[in-house]
């Protein structure tokens, strides 16, 4: 009887001594994906900032805001930006830029208006990948055609949300008073409280880190109170509009794909090593979006 009991207790040992699974980590959701899991920028909406220090890649989104992509766009295309400057850095908030104060340009933009687009209408044809956590800000949170965004399905409203890396439209009180020739990008905190109070128009896919390393301006709100303090832009332009040597062939993991909802569960349950008690749950603008330069 002795004998049995032993032997039948050495399976149960045996299974007792096998290590526990290693946790999959981002990087081996990211290799396992598909091709088909991945999009590839659109070059029509695509932006290339040149700063001193490199080249900040900004996507834009034109399925929520239309009319201002386009007056971006053409801004660009006149190269309205070139030569323009870093005119303000807040810690914890934003960087903006501009053409100066005072410049012919900048004064023959001032009367120029684009209609405020804070939010838009849900459509059924756009994507939208819904996080199942509770948000302090909307009653839905998830993300479109990558893009972080936020809905309220009783009034059929859907709006982009700020994130580390959002780029918007800078305006004076009046609604409509901004028209692509201030632009701003969030490099600190999510200030959730823009959200439907100005246009965003896209995102920092590439190159944030060269942005949230400005030197902070020392006036109010971060602005650089004198000119010599501003940070030079070289360039903006479209990828559209540049050779295709000169692109840079970057890729977005798709957000409606399987692997970005593995990604979703990955980040509200941290299982590495270091973790030693999961959330449960994660913020939309605390979920990485992958992006990668195509075929590396």
């Amino acid at each position: 009887m002795i004998r049995t009991i032993a032997i039948a207790a050495l399976p149960a040992l045996a299974l007792a001594a096998e290590p526990p699974a290693k946790p999959v980590s981002l990087a081996d959701l990211l290799e396992a994906s598909t091709p088909a899991e991945w999009r590839e920028l659109d070059p029509d909406s695509t932006m290339y900032l040149e700063l001193p220090a490199g080249r900040v890649v900004i996507e834009m989104a034109p399925a929520y805001a239309p009319a201002n992509v386009e007056a971006v766009r053409k801004l660009v295309r006149e190269k309205y930006f070139d030569g323009s400057f870093v005119i303000r850095s807040q810690d914890n908030y934003v960087v903006q830029w501009a053409r100066p104060e005072g410049d012919e340009r900048q004064k023959a933009m001032a009367s120029v208006k684009v209609k405020p687009e804070f939010d838009r209408a849900i459509d059924a044809k756009l994507e939208f990948t819904k996080l199942p956590y509770p948000d302090t800000y909307a009653p839905e949170v998830g993300f479109s055609q990558g893009f972080a965004v936020a809905r309220d399905a009783k009034r059929g409203r859907s709006w982009l949300v700020h994130c580390y890396g959002s780029v918007g439209v800078g305006r004076d009180n009046d609604a409509d008073s901004g028209n692509g020739s201030e632009l701003y990008a969030v490099i600190g905190q999510s200030p959730r409280g823009l959200d439907r109070n100005i246009t965003l128009v896209g995102h920092v896919v590439r190159g944030i880190e060269l942005m949230s390393v400005i030197p902070r301006g020392q006036g109010a709100m971060g602005f650089y109170e004198k000119a010599s303090d501003y940070v030079p832009i070289k360039s903006v332009r479209l990828a559209a509009d540049l050779p295709v040597a000169e692109r840079i062939p970057l890729e977005a993991l798709r957000t409606d794909s399987a692997t970005f909802r593995k990604v979703v569960e990955t980040r509200a349950n941290r299982r590495e090593e270091w973790f030693k008690e999961p959330v449960g749950r994660v913020g939309v603008c605390n979920l990485p979006l992958p992006v990668r330069v195509k075929g590396v």
